[in-house]
């Protein structure tokens, strides 16, 4: 199963509830914050509603 570094790259000042919920159910915390999830569909999903804000790389296991 592939992993992915997501990392928050954008400030969440002045964003709608929904997309700092978003964040931080995926973990992540202060700008340039990281963390290591796997890729699942549901994963996918809220990064596609916070790409704006964060950069994805895929990582090895």
């Amino acid at each position: 199963m592939a992993k992915l570094k997501i990392t928050l790259t954008r400030s969440l000042i002045g964003r709608p509830e929904d997309q700092r919920a978003t964040v931080k159910a995926l973990g992540l915390g202060k700008v340039n914050s990281s963390i290591v999830q796997g890729d699942s569909p549901a994963i996918r999903g809220m990064i596609r509603k916070v790409e704006h804000l964060v950069t994805v790389t895929e990582v090895q296991d």
